[in-house]
């Protein structure tokens, strides 16, 4: 007769690696480092740039490369991007300043996008519940291109919030750092020009920007409005 073979169980470091591979310890992961990223722009204070400038010793092309590396760890890290454009066309002409700042931006939504799409998706998906949720994951997952056009166009969702809701749904990396790209420029483009003619603050550029900034933002107050209210009437439809 023979004895049956005891199957080896798991052992500790297996455990301890799926425990540590699963969604919500990546999602506490994520937490960690959104935290300390806002830490660390509490500290250091990124928004200094408009009043100290950039250092004297970084200039030339390498003053703007680095400047887009640091615009793009900023946004990440949750520093509004008016502030950054604003020193993107203090510190640079405008169109150095412009260049920096939207390759910035891209970069700073793709890390945001592969945190959250790495560290947070497979946690927070099984929480999309409710009319609202529902409805902003559907559109983001169906028709990522378009919506994140929207988004980017009209400012009225906030940068971060944008780059993680699109990381939780099923968006894909292309639709969502081209629409980004594309859709931030206008904007990016009034604010860098403001910055850098804020001197003279009767120019002409600088009055355009400015009519641009203010124009947008009440477009985005109207297209929230008429969103809002239809889906308000699509809620009311199905109950």
């Amino acid at each position: 007769m023979f004895e049956p073979v005891a199957r080896p169980t798991p052992g500790l470091a297996a455990r301890c690696g799926r425990a540590l591979l699963s969604p919500w310890s990546r999602l506490a992961l994520l937490v960690v480092v959104l935290a300390a990223a806002g830490s660390a722009v509490l500290v250091l204070q990124p928004q200094r740039l408009l009043a100290d400038g950039w250092p004297p010793a970084m200039g030339g092309a390498w003053a703007v490369v680095l400047f887009a590396v640091a615009y793009g760890l900023c946004t990440a890290a949750f520093v509004p991007r008016p502030i950054l454009n604003l020193a993107a066309g203090a510190l640079f002409a405008t169109p150095a300043g412009f260049v920096s700042s939207l390759v910035g931006t891209v970069l700073g939504a793709g890390i945001a996008f592969g945190l959250g799409r790495v560290l947070g998706q497979d946690a927070l998906r099984p929480l999309v519940r409710g009319r609202w949720l529902k409805a902003a994951d559907g559109q983001l997952s169906r028709h990522g291109f378009r919506s994140m056009m929207a988004i980017r166009l009209f400012p009225g969702v906030p940068f971060a919030a944008a780059n993680y809701c699109a990381a939780v749904s099923r968006m894909g990396w292309t639709p969502f750092l081209v629409a980004t790209g594309l859709g931030s420029a206008p904007n990016t483009l009034a604010y860098v020009v403001a910055g850098g003619s804020a001197s003279s603050p009767t120019s002409p550029a600088f009055l355009i920007a400015m009519g641009f900034i203010v124009l947008s933002g009440a477009g985005a107050a109207v297209v929230a409005w008429r969103k809002r209210g239809g889906m308000r009437g699509r809620g009311g439809s199905g109950a």
